[in-house]
């Protein structure tokens, strides 16, 4: 009896251990929320007088133009792609079915120097120009939403095509037999169900839209986003742009919500239908409508992958100056940085998803307390959702705040300890989910076996679910390693000075209009980039 009273004060002691530091890494995961909330909540009325007047109506305006333009051609593009790829046979199918995923290995603002380069009236295009024709003037906003959206799209080909493999085979060939055709079944039964999918697929693709700095800078696109950094960069306001992150959080708040519910109904649809999937006939295009169908396929892949790869290709071995120096440094200071950062989250978001997982008892405190955790860990894990400008302006001031109060014992401005801070925050949510839903799939019995013979917490997480998670594990930091790779606002904010990563080093460098000096650090990035994708098509063959 008391070794079983014994048992039970550890266990309660090693509950109260692990939510103790899980309470605490979620507070110090909300600090940069907490400090922009405090810093806005005395605002420079001036300031806010003068943005309302003159910058900040434009700035709303166009965003919500940019964000109705790209969920228009996202939802287009990427649901059209998907259903063809998934329902029909025509020329290339399968080179396509993959394919339409590479612009994701591009980030926004490689493809806007890659098209502004181009479409230059000193690029290649007005070179081969007829000159009987005049040549067209490009407004930045219509090139931007443009460019977004054929890089963007594939959030929402993945989000559609998932759907589509997942839906009810009887009920396409029911509507075969009543003789609706190819149309017809993907506009009366095929679209409905994966409604929900494609709407999470769009509010994903519009979260990228809304964190993009590089892109619309360079096309001089003035969207909230730009606001932020301006406001703090050019205005010398923090408050101001600390009420402007706010105003850019709220329209991501709602983009998430939807998302969200898009997901869970989705994933509802999916669990129904899935016990009825089976291998589907796919309808036979005729010649020239399977032309058509490949030629639908192959513009978004050309001009979201191809042509900004052929440009940036061409553009560093036609240019023999390339400051390889730079480019070494920008490499080592990248993969250390994402590295390190790899490690960090997934550290913690093992840790949070094995917290949530825990066993607390019987008893109202044990409740309270697992929903407390349960709670806290979600909300930290929404900083995907965040725009990188605004966490990276929220991080600035909570380091502020940090360093004063330690009386210079302390040092995060500036440093990489801020730097590996940020992407903690911003890129925890893509570990934690990942191990979240693995841990899941790992039985209760296997902890009360555990439990029985004697181990604690710790041991049963270092010896048995470790070595059970090492294939999740893997994955995420893999993700999170080639996010931080790719991560620009918030590295442009908070990187020590003279310290360049590949983003920054081509951003810097495409700010100073050498574009050809910016093609081998893209195509770094580029390269990087593609390893996620493969295994996104690993997971999509595991469907089919």
């Amino acid at each position: 009896m008391r070794i079983s009273r014994n048992r039970k004060l550890n266990h309660n002691i090693s509950n109260t251990a692990w939510v103790s530091g899980s309470l605490l890494a979620c507070a110090a995961l909300l600090l940069p929320i907490a400090a922009l909330i405090w810093l806005a909540a005395s605002p420079d009325t001036k300031m806010w007088a003068h943005l309302w007047r003159t910058v900040l109506p434009t700035q709303v305006q166009t965003t919500l133009q940019l964000m109705l333009g790209v969920a228009v051609l996202t939802s287009i593009i990427g649901t059209g792609t998907a259903w063809l790829v998934t329902f029909c046979r025509f020329p290339w199918r399968g080179v396509f079915a993959w394919g339409l995923l590479l612009p994701l290995s591009i980030p926004t603002y490689l493809a806007a120097y890659s098209y502004s380069d181009l479409l230059d009236r000193a690029g290649p295009v007005f070179r081969f120009w007829s000159k009987s024709i005049p040549y067209p003037s490009i407004d930045a906003l219509a090139s931007g939403t443009l460019i977004l959206s054929l890089v963007l799209f594939p959030y929402v080909f993945l989000a559609a095509r998932t759907a589509f493999l997942y839906q009810s085979a009887s009920l396409i060939e029911a509507a075969r037999i009543s003789g609706a055709g190819a149309w017809g079944c993907f506009w009366r039964i095929s679209l409905p169900l994966a409604r929900p999918a494609i709407v999470a697929g769009v509010a994903l693709a519009l979260m990228e839209c809304l964190n993009d700095i590089g892109a619309m800078e360079h096309l001089g696109v003035q969207t909230l986003t730009i606001g932020v950094y301006d406001t703090w960069v050019v205005r010398g306001s923090l408050a101001g742009a600390a009420g402007i992150a706010l105003t850019l959080l709220a329209f991501m708040g709602a983009l998430l919500a939807i998302e969200r519910y898009g997901r869970n109904t989705a994933n509802g649809a999916g669990q129904q239908s899935q016990t009825r999937r089976r291998s589907l006939a796919r309808f036979n295009l005729s010649r020239r409508h399977g032309i058509l169908a490949a030629l639908f396929c192959l513009v978004p892949m050309a001009l979201g992958f191809i042509i900004p790869l052929l440009h940036f290709l061409n553009l560093a071995t036609a240019t023999p100056a390339q400051n390889i120096g730079a480019l070494m440094t920008a490499s080592l200071n990248a993969i250390t940085l994402a590295a390190l950062a790899a490690v960090l989250v997934c550290g913690v978001g093992l840790v949070l998803a094995f917290t949530n997982r825990l066993h607390f008892g019987a008893g109202t405190f044990a409740r309270v307390s697992k929903m407390t955790t349960r709670f806290a860990t979600h909300i930290a894990a929404l900083g995907y959702a965040i725009p990188a400008t605004i966490l990276g302006l929220g991080v600035l001031i909570a380091a502020t705040q940090i360093d004063a109060l330690s009386g210079g014992r302390v040092v995060l401005i500036g440093s990489l300890a801020g730097l590996l801070f940020a992407y903690m925050v911003r890129f925890l949510p893509l570990s934690f989910g990942t191990i979240e839903a693995a841990l899941a799939r790992i039985p209760a019995t296997t902890d009360i076996a555990a439990h029985s013979l004697g181990a604690g917490r710790t041991q049963l997480l270092t010896r048995i679910h470790i070595p059970l998670l090492r294939a999740p594990l893997l994955a995420a930091s893999l993700l999170v390693f080639v996010d931080v790779m790719k991560e620009l606002p918030a590295t442009l904010i908070l990187r020590p000075f003279n310290f360049d990563t590949l983003a920054s080093l081509a951003y810097t460098q495409a700010s100073l209009g050498q574009i050809e000096q910016a093609a081998l650090p893209a195509l770094v990035i580029i390269a990087v980039g593609l390893l996620p994708i493969t295994i996104l098509l690993r997971q999509i063959e595991k469907i089919r």
